[in-house]
C-alpha cells in the first residue's frame, strides 16, 4: 500500500558527491598536499614580481639607462680627455661594461630591498606567507624577479652604450659576461632581501643602499684600476665582492682586468662569487624558513 514505509534495501540509493569531492578525500590536519615542488605557485609568485616593476617600467628599466649614460658622460668629458688608454682601451670603453653591470647590481638590490618591508609596513605580509609556499620557493621566486630586472637594465643600458660616440663593446669572453653578470645580480638580490627582512623602516633600507651598496660599487673599481692604489687600499679593493663582479665583467669585453688577464685568474674569481652567493642563498633560507621579523 501507499502509507507502508519502503523497504530500507529497496530505498533509492543517496546522491552521490559531485566530482572528487568527498569528506574522505581530505588529508589529515597537518599532512601535506604537495609533497614536491609546487611549480605553479613558483611561477605565480615570480610573474606578480615581474609584473610589478614592469608597470612601472619607465622607473625600474628605462631611468637607469639614463643615469648611466650621465655616469658615462661625467666621467668620460673629466677623465677621458686628450685620448686616454685604459687596461688598452680608451677610457670610454673601460668604464662602460662596469657601468652596465653596476646599474644591474643596483635594480636587482631595489627590486628585492622593499617586498618584504612593504609587507610589513603596510599589513600585506600575509600575502608572502599565506600560500602553499616553501621558503626556497618564495627566495627562488623573489629572486628571479631581480635577476630578470637586472637583465632587463643590463640589455637596456648596453643598447644606450652603444650609442654613445667613443664605446666600443666587443665581447671578448661570453661566458665571463654571462657568469659575472648572473653572479653581481644575484649578490645584490640576495642581500636586498636579507635588508627587507631586517628593515623595520624605509629609512633602514635607505641606509643601507646609501652607506653600504652605494660605496661597495663605487669604489669597486668601477672607473679606475686599483693598481694605482696603494697598496693598503688595494687589499680593501680586494675585500670588495663588487670589485670582483665589475673586473670579471669587464673581463668578459675587454679580455683584460684588475683580477688578471688570464681565464684562470678570473675564474677563481667567479668560483668566489658562487660560494658567496652560496653562503648568502643559504642565510637567507634560514632567515624566511624561521620567519624572522616576518611572524610576530
Amino acid at each position: 500500500m501507499a502509507d507502508q514505509p519502503i523497504p530500507v534495501s529497496e530505498a533509492a540509493p543517496s546522491a552521490p558527491y559531485a566530482g572528487s569531492f568527498r569528506p574522505s578525500a581530505f588529508p589529515a590536519q597537518g599532512v601535506p598536499i604537495i609533497h614536491q615542488v609546487n611549480w605553479l605557485g613558483l611561477w605565480t609568485l615570480y610573474m606578480k614580481e615581474v609584473r610589478r616593476f614592469f608597470k612601472v617600467q619607465t622607473q625600474t628599466i628605462w631611468a637607469p639607462a639614463i643615469t648611466t649614460l650621465l655616469f658615462l658622460a661625467i666621467f668620460t668629458v673629466a677623465m677621458g680627455r686628450g685620448g686616454r688608454i685604459v687596461l688598452g682601451v680608451d677610457f670610454a670603453s673601460f668604464v662602460a661594461p662596469g657601468l652596465i653591470v653596476m646599474g644591474m647590481m643596483q635594480n636587482a638590490f631595489a627590486n628585492t630591498s622593499h617586498n618584504f618591508l612593504s609587507g610589513k609596513l603596510m599589513g600585506t605580509i600575509i600575502d608572502y606567507l599565506m600560500p602553499p609556499l616553501s621558503a626556497g620557493e618564495l627566495l627562488l621566486a623573489l629572486m628571479g624577479a631581480a635577476v630578470t630586472r637586472a637583465i632587463l637594465v643590463g640589455i637596456t643600458v648596453s643598447g644606450a652604450m652603444l650609442l654613445w660616440p667613443g664605446v666600443h663593446l666587443h665581447v671578448a669572453h661570453p661566458w665571463a659576461i654571462a657568469w659575472f653578470g648572473l653572479m653581481g645580480a644575484i649578490l645584490l638580490s640576495l642581500i636586498g632581501l636579507l635588508t627587507s627582512l631586517w628593515a623595520e623602516k624605509f629609512d633602514h633600507a635607505a641606509a643601507v643602499s646609501n652607506f653600504v651598496i652605494q660605496p661597495l660599487s663605487l669604489l669597486s673599481g668601477t672607473f679606475y684600476v686599483i693598481d694605482n692604489l696603494a697598496p693598503s687600499f688595494q687589499a680593501i679593493s680586494r675585500s670588495n665582492p663588487i670589485f670582483y663582479v665589475i673586473s670579471g665583467f669587464r673581463f668578459g669585453f675587454l679580455g683584460r682586468s684588475d683580477i688578471g688577464s688570464t681565464n684562470l685568474a678570473v675564474l677563481h674569481g667567479g668560483l668566489g662569487l658562487g660560494a658567496l652567493n652560496l653562503a648568502l642563498a643559504t642565510l637567507t633560507y634560514v632567515l624566511i624558513a624561521r620567519g624572522w621579523r616576518l611572524k610576530h
